[in-house]
């Protein structure tokens, strides 16, 4: 089974000069293929792109969500887990397993249990 780690980065905000590139989005591209071509070049593949909530302080009590634009790269492990210890790399060994799910609350369970009322005093105690 292959082994994977992860790499998740902000995508561009805005887009490079170059000789040649005039509009806004032609400048853009450039970044985005530039920072591809950079990732590739280190053996990165490209996963896809999210928009992502993230929820900021806004002054002492407050918060506000914002959307953060990311890419998400992968990579093939070659060599053992011990080189991938850092903070920023995920690692995915094997799939995650389900929760079995539990049935409504409202099913009752089969057995003897006592009915519950009201508690009464206890006679034993006198």
């Amino acid at each position: 089974m292959q082994r994977f780690e992860f790499k998740v980065i902000p995508a561009p905000k805005r887009g490079e000069k170059a000789r040649g590139v005039k509009t806004t989005e032609d400048r853009f591209a450039l970044a985005l293929t530039n920072l591809m071509n950079q990732l590739g070049a280190e053996g990165w593949d490209y996963v896809r792109a999210d928009a992502l909530p993230c929820e900021e302080r806004v002054g002492f009590t407050g918060s506000k969500t914002t959307f953060q634009n990311v890419l998400v790269f992968r990579r093939v492990i070659s060599g053992g887990a011990a080189e991938v210890q850092s903070s920023t790399r995920l690692l995915l060994q094997e799939p995650v397993q389900a929760t079995p799910r539990l049935g409504p609350a409202e099913t009752p369970m089969p057995g003897n249990a006592p009915a519950v009322g009201p508690a009464k005093p206890d006679l034993a105690a006198e």
